[in-house]
């Protein structure tokens, strides 16, 4: 990536919301975003990451260099919100525990749905609401919880912005390293 750049990770199958990941092929689909934050332009990579099981062995191979992580669940699919919890930031501590990452609570265009609604109905369901992916953002040590809509863009400048924010903010006992032109995060044991 040129200067400036950073690699996103969207994990979970519910990060197919996103137009770009429909339209190319499993296991990972990649997408390059340019977002201009606090008038800065920043160049971000975009991994979805297939959430199959098939992929279980081979989606962490493609975590290294990644700078944060999205995880993404649909606000319509309660079971798609426990595996955050039960699969997604387990993963992630294991494979990349220093990286950070934001909860991303996306379709949110279907919340008020009323053929959703009676689909969560009849399974005695309803849909994710803003406080819960809060809570949940704030028990697994998320960044920060965003909910999109691809369909109608709502919440997406706000999720990449978010994004850029979690990289640039320096953690406790981190320090940034430039190596060339690229920014790293090099762990500070004292």
């Amino acid at each position: 990536w040129p200067p400036g750049g950073a690699q996103v990770h969207l994990p979970g199958p519910e990060a197919t919301g996103y137009p770009f990941s429909a339209s190319l092929p499993a296991p990972t689909s990649v997408l390059a975003v340019s977002v201009t934050v606090g008038g800065k332009q920043y160049l971000l990579g975009l991994y979805d990451t297939a959430g199959q099981e098939d992929y279980d062995r081979l989606r962490p191979l493609s975590y290294p260099m990644t700078d944060v992580f999205l995880i993404c669940f649909s606000v319509v699919n309660p079971a798609s919100f426990q595996n955050v919890k039960e699969e997604w930031v387990p993963e992630l501590k294991e494979y990349a525990p220093n990286v950070p990452f934001l909860l991303i609570g996306t379709q949110i265009d279907l919340r008020d749905d009323p053929k959703t609604l009676a689909r969560l109905n009849d399974m005695k369901e309803k849909p994710i609401c803003v406080e819960q992916g809060q809570k949940l953002a704030k028990e697994i040590g998320a960044c920060c919880y965003v909910e999109c809509s691809a369909l109608t863009q709502k919440g997406l400048k706000t999720v990449f912005d978010e994004a850029i924010i979690a990289i640039l903010t320096p953690k406790k006992h981190t320090v940034k390293k430039r190596i060339g032109s690229r920014c790293i995060n090099c762990c500070l044991i004292t």
